[in-house]
């Protein structure tokens, strides 16, 4: 494409001819001084503007991420991928088929209507469950369970490796094993079904991985939710919750040191949830240390 002098006046229309068509791309737009800390985050800030208007590209990049939202809710979860990359880890809990497991929500539409039914196993997957514990009289300290939750892109890219890094690291050193049921993998299931599934199998804790509600920034995030003595009608406050596992959020290994410690926690003290506080690190602030803003050096 040929650029005339004509068609931009004044002394952009003359850098322009002289650099070429690479200069169009910032013409018009009028950059914002905190630019340069865009590297150190996902948000949405610092986009400049042309006019009074957001610049094309960052509407085509928040229109992008609007996309990835709504296909991370509506695009089911590929299970046979996902069983098969659970297969290829090293730890034999992710080495035996994983139990495929549904909701009483009977259909997408359905889920997203009604969260209710998303808590509740249906008839048939509930008497698989039964019917698939080996010894029902004894009790199992663990029970993990994968379910699709608002984001299938999270489950099916963050789930087996976070497995990987989790069981790693459960019953190494000095502290008392913990026994593992098999896994469990539902279809269009909330957080609570996760109680459900470990009063079943007689599990003393249930660590759910779902898929968290997609942001415009995080589509993939993985949400981990540790309860213990999970049973059928727990409240939320039951619950201690470890967010944004992917790539760009938390790492697998700090999400796996954080769920072990709990663990561990939560069985020492027989509780968790509001009851349970994550103490590994206690920042004291320094009166005597004045206020730093990192703006400003």
């Amino acid at each position: 494409m040929k650029y005339e002098q004509a068609d931009i006046p004044g002394k952009e229309a003359r850098e322009l001819v002289a650099v070429g068509p690479a200069a169009i791309e910032g013409l018009g737009v009028t950059r914002n001084p905190w630019e340069k800390l865009r590297r150190f985050t996902d948000a949405r800030i610092a986009q400049g503007r042309s006019g009074v208007s957001t610049p094309t590209r960052a509407l085509l990049e928040f229109q992008l991420a609007h996309a990835e939202a709504i296909d991370a809710v509506h695009v089911p979860l590929d299970i046979d991928s996902l069983q098969q990359r659970l297969s290829e880890l090293t730890h034999e809990v992710g080495r035996v088929n994983a139990l495929r497991l549904r909701s009483q929500a009977i259909d997408r539409m359905t889920y997203l209507q009604r969260p209710d039914l998303g808590r509740v196993l249906d008839e048939e997957s509930r008497q698989r469950l039964v019917s698939s514990r080996v010894n029902p009289q004894s009790a199992v300290d663990l029970a993990l369970v994968i379910v699709d939750g608002l984001s299938s892109r999270a489950v099916q890219d963050n789930a087996a490796p976070f497995i990987e890094c989790l069981c790693s690291r459960l019953n190494n050193g000095d502290h008392e094993p913990f026994s593992l049921a098999g896994l469990s993998m539902v279809e269009q299931g909330r957080v609570a079904i996760g109680d459900s599934i470990g009063e079943l199998i007689n599990a003393r804790c249930v660590l759910v991985m779902i898929g968290e509600r997609p942001g415009l920034s995080s589509p993939d995030s993985l949400g981990l939710y540790l309860t213990w003595a999970p049973r059928h009608g727990l409240r939320d406050s039951r619950r201690n919750c470890i967010s944004n596992v992917r790539p760009a959020g938390l790492s697998y290994d700090e999400a796996a040191e954080r769920a072990v410690y709990l663990l561990r926690q939560a069985r020492k003290l027989n509780t968790s949830g509001v009851a349970l506080k994550d103490r590994r690190q206690s920042p004291v602030v320094s009166a005597d240390k004045a206020a730093q803003n990192f703006l400003v050096k």
